[in-house]
């Protein structure tokens, strides 16, 4: 995982492990790195990891078994589909409509993305 200078480190961790979340790799129930072993191998400080499993369990993402450590929550990907879906046509959708508006596009430069919201759709049937 690199990092970048956008957000804080403890945030990109955190959206790092959403992502795993969201594409199946974390399933519910599954153990997350313990915050020690995923320091090591970020190469961050125990402290910035804390935080992220920290602000994830507040989010209902991860649950917290004291002595045995952090899993991924029952509900959680159901939750960040939700919560993401909704960011994501708050946030992002207003910029990507505006460059599509600047930028002259046509249906035609988004084939690739008319192609996958139609599996997805055939996916939910």
């Amino acid at each position: 995982m690199e990092f970048s200078d956008g957000k804080t480190i403890f945030i990109q961790i955190r959206d790092w492990l959403v992502d795993q979340i969201l594409t199946g790799s974390l399933s519910p129930g599954d153990k997350v790195p313990s915050v020690r072993e995923l320091a090591i191998d970020l190469e961050v400080n125990r402290n910035t990891v804390m935080r992220s499993y920290a602000l994830m369990e507040q989010e209902g993402i991860l649950d917290n078994k004291r002595g045995i450590g952090f899993f991924v929550s029952d509900h959680a990907r159901e939750r960040l589909i939700q919560d993401e879906k909704k960011l994501f046509l708050q946030e992002e959708l207003p910029k990507l409509v505006h460059q599509v508006k600047v930028l002259k596009m046509v249906p035609a430069d988004f084939k690739k993305l008319f192609d996958q919201l139609n599996e997805n759709q055939n996916e939910n049937k």
